[in-house]
């Protein structure tokens, strides 16, 4: 049997099965984030940046 390119020996697309599992898995995180609540998460990180910054500050 001659091997085709990109397929298994049992004939399955190998880039259609990593299309599929990509598209699955991209799907399956966006479903459970919330993105007002990372964009929360986010600034508030920042502004906890900020003030530890400001506090190294003061004791150089």
């Amino acid at each position: 049997m001659k091997k085709q390119p990109n397929k298994t020996q049992a004939g399955t697309n190998v880039e259609k099965v990593k299309q599929q599992n990509a598209g699955a898995f991209a799907e399956e995180f966006a479903s459970e984030t919330n993105a007002a609540e990372v964009r929360q998460q986010n600034k508030q990180s920042e502004a906890n940046k900020g003030n530890q910054n400001q506090q190294q500050n003061k004791r150089s």
